[in-house]
């Protein structure tokens, strides 16, 4: 019988980054039937139900071991991405302990190979202790990968900030010069989100009504919010447009009540209606859905009825969006989404942006003109024709024999000959 080879994985408590390296660890285990792996995964708090649903299906050579809560009250939460740093910090004598558990024990295969997510690093000083191997996952694209192996040479070529920087910035892999303000102003910043069966019910039925790539799918991730004034323009502008519509909506990011891990923990879901504009369901109630908190992204965007993603730029959504070959209007929050909306609408030219006013502020008749332009304009045959070609490359990349899938095979042989 051939060896098991066991690797363990360290993730970090946003959902997005959970979701995304459970797939990895999925594909892996499919090309490689005697790799055997262990997640595990530092909190803040208790498991959220996404989380806990995405792990309801897993296969049995995947484990899951959720860390102890890390006391988080006397961290900073003014910015996401430092706390989330710092949690993890504090969860590595559990990651030690963890660890040093499976390379101890007589009942499983002990692990010979750490994978860490981008924002868990520190954690690659245990698996030089232990003497694994260890890899970095990147969730991320290509370009902000490049960008951060290239800051120390940026930094040494401009004496300004980059955002103060008024021509645009070229450096290699990027074949779409940014401006400066576009780059990855941190890391990233994300909430949790929640799982309702039963909007993925509401959702999967009201589209089935409506006439194909007719529906415009709005949806900022899993935790991407907008102050109280944006939701009021975004639905004032979704409603100006007449376009069909299905949105995810979540809590002002200036509301008294949002924290780091989700905005409506505790609160009934409905509630979050009250934000929106006053006599807006009823005037829509015939052209849109509002669903709050959560909804099957995958199943929405690979319906014959959407035809057009407003979206947050996040990389998940971003390749989700490409795999299932929907156009999109990109509205980037935070992080690398600013670059990889360039990457969209100026280099790949498969969607359309959202221009904001001097305050920040995308506005109702900007906001219905692109939602037009998207769904019913000149632009959109040729968008729609160069992201159903990037699906067929996504396709060939994802085949059996596709450079995707060659690409983990090895990775996959590489651990497996170092267990020998």
């Amino acid at each position: 019988m051939a060896k098991t080879t066991h690797i363990a994985v360290i993730s970090v408590p946003l959902f997005s980054h959970q979701s995304s390296i459970i797939e990895l660890c999925k594909r892996l285990i499919h090309l490689h039937k005697y790799i055997h792996i262990t997640c595990i995964f530092p909190t803040i708090d208790a498991p959220i139900p996404a989380t806990l649903k995405l792990l309801e299906s897993l296969p049995s050579s995947i484990n899951c071991t959720f860390l102890p809560p890390v006391n988080i009250q006397d961290l900073p939460h003014e910015d996401p991405s430092l706390l989330l740093l710092l949690a993890v910090s504090q969860s590595l004598p559990s990651i030690h302990n963890s660890l040093g558990s499976l390379l101890c024990s007589t009942s499983t295969t002990p692990p010979v190979a750490l994978i860490v997510d981008l924002m868990a690093t520190q954690a690659l000083e245990i698996a030089k202790e232990f003497n694994l191997l260890s890899f970095i996952y990147f969730p991320l694209s290509a370009m902000a990968m490049s960008l951060l192996s290239h800051l120390p040479t940026l930094h040494e070529k401009f004496s300004c900030e980059y955002k103060d920087h008024i021509e645009p910035i070229q450096f290699p892999g990027c074949n779409v010069p940014i401006h400066g303000q576009d780059l990855i102003p941190n890391f990233l910043h994300d909430r949790s989100n929640s799982s309702d069966e039963s909007n993925e019910s509401i959702c999967l039925k009201w589209l089935e009504n409506q006439t194909p790539n007719s529906v415009l799918y709005v949806c900022f991730g899993s935790g991407g919010t907008l102050s109280q004034q944006q939701i009021n323009e975004l639905a004032l502008g979704l409603e100006l447009s007449n376009q069909k519509f299905l949105w995810v909506l979540r809590e002002p990011s200036n509301s008294k009540d949002v924290n780091y891990q989700s905005a409506t923990i505790g609160n009934d879901n409905n509630d979050l209606l009250k934000y929106l504009p006053h006599g807006f369901l009823e005037r829509t109630k015939e052209q849109g859905l509002v669903v709050p908190l959560w909804a099957p992204q995958t199943k929405i965007l690979s319906h014959t009825s959407t035809g057009g993603f407003l979206t947050h730029c996040g990389w998940n959504s971003t390749l989700e969006s490409i795999v299932l070959g929907v156009p999109m209007i990109t509205w980037p929050l935070f992080g690398e989404q600013r670059m990889n909306a360039v990457l969209l609408t100026e280099g790949l030219k498969v969607g359309l942006k959202i221009k904001f006013n001097e305050n920040g502020i995308a506005e109702r008749v900007e906001i219905a003109k692109v939602v037009k332009d998207l769904m019913l304009g000149e632009e959109r045959s040729e968008i729609r024709q160069r992201i159903e070609e990037l699906k067929d490359d996504a396709a060939c990349a994802l085949a059996e024999d596709g450079s995707s899938t060659r690409a983990l095979f090895e990775f996959g042989t590489r651990v497996e000959n170092f267990s020998l």
